[in-house]
């Protein structure tokens, strides 16, 4: 009887603490965010800054090795020879690739060996309302990438873009034919709007409409003023958030059930920051992407106008190109992403498929031996001098 009711009081002293724990957790969570968020802990230097856009430089790491995921990984003592820029689509914060110390995707990159640098478009406010894809493929990225090429004192470097920011690393070399950028990777970034999961099925059912309303109407969707068209950041947060209703009430059911565990908490609440506060899409880009990337299908036959004159024609692509997508991405399916390796002519490509949704592949929990593996491999196969 003794030996029971001193369990009983053990359990009892247990569940207590964890009470107590549950409840001084989530007072502040809601009064001191900031406490929780461990993300971008890698230290940066500021290469160039003008108007929206930054530059980062990640300088070489001082540790031996560092930790991914549950393991260890040592830090290569030999560097490559060519740089990486990061390209980071719009919505998301570039925070995704430096997400958590044991999940960073620029920590693991310069533990392969490779100098890397980031570009950050920045959060666009009104002013910058008609700002499309010329602006930041052929604007934008290029002086990205001049920067890089002066702070690193050579030309090539190679690309490595997560979904919109994959295509515009590609619109870019469509647009430039920049011989010097040796590799291009791009991340879940979709090319066939017709293949984009549900999305797809929509602009698939407008094709016949819209001919009709262009043939017999002076309806056009870009000549709307660019500042209705903008995508606030909310809006952008809850777009992808209904992508997967089931995973967002899973993952709220999780938190609740977890809330006692402050390690639990300071990678759930980082990796929230990720879609909680995505920046706005100016209407410029939203128009180019409903018209030229959405119903004209534009990407998936290879060649995009850019406007005055200008275009970005895939077939100049000829650099090394790897694409990978993942298996379970219902926003940019397999089908989706691999209609490049039809408009890409490199003689040197390739199309990988990797675990995971449209986050999942590029910053899940698997991702450090799956996507980035397979990214920091084959680049290092081709950045010698």
């Amino acid at each position: 009887m003794p030996m029971v009711l001193d369990r009983l009081v053990k359990m009892s002293s247990f569940a207590g603490e964890r009470t107590l724990q549950w409840v001084s957790n989530a007072v502040e969570t809601t009064l001191f965010a900031e406490n929780f968020d461990v993300s971008e802990q890698t230290p940066y230097e500021i290469v160039v800054q003008g108007g929206l856009m930054t530059v980062r430089y990640y300088p070489p790491l001082a540790e031996a090795e560092i930790p991914v995921g549950e393991e260890t990984m040592p830090v290569a003592t030999q560097r490559h020879a060519v740089p990486i820029l990061l390209v980071p689509p719009l919505a998301a914060d570039p925070l995704n690739f430096d997400l958590l110390p044991n999940r960073s995707l620029v920590r693991f990159l310069l533990a392969k060996g490779f100098k890397v640098y980031l570009v950050d478009f920045g959060s666009p406010k009104t002013r910058h309302a008609d700002y499309g894809l010329a602006d930041y493929a052929a604007r934008m990225l290029p002086d990205a990438i001049a920067a890089v090429r002066a702070h690193h004192g050579a030309r090539p470097l190679s690309l490595v873009g997560y979904c919109m920011g994959g295509l515009f690393a590609l619109v870019y070399q469509g647009w430039a034919r920049d011989g010097d950028i040796r590799n291009i990777v791009t991340i879940a970034s979709p090319i066939d709007s017709k293949a984009v999961g549900v999305a797809g099925g929509l602009v698939e059912a407008m094709q016949v409409p819209t001919r009709l309303i262009r043939r017999l109407t002076p309806f056009r969707i870009d000549k709307i003023d660019a500042k209705r068209l903008m995508m606030p950041g909310w809006m952008a947060s809850n777009i992808f958030k209904l992508t997967n209703p089931v995973g967002v009430l899973q993952g709220y059911l999780d938190l609740l059930m977890n809330l006692w565990d402050r390690e639990y908490l300071l990678e759930n609440r980082t990796v929230a920051r990720w879609f909680n506060d995505m920046h706005a899409y100016p209407g410029g880009i939203v128009k180019d992407f409903l018209v030229r990337v959405g119903l004209d299908n534009a990407l998936a036959k290879g060649r995009i106008e850019l406007g005055d004159g200008q275009a970005s024609d895939f077939s100049a692509i000829t650099c090394p190109y790897l694409a990978i997508a993942g298996k379970k991405d219902q926003i940019v399916t397999l089908d989706a992403a691999r209609k490049v390796m039809d408009v890409v002519p490199a003689a040197d490509k390739q199309f990988a498929e990797a675990p995971g949704g449209h986050a999942g592949v590029f910053a899940g929990s698997r991702a450090p031996v799956t996507t980035w593996t397979i990214t920091a491999d084959w680049l290092a196969l081709r950045s010698a001098a």
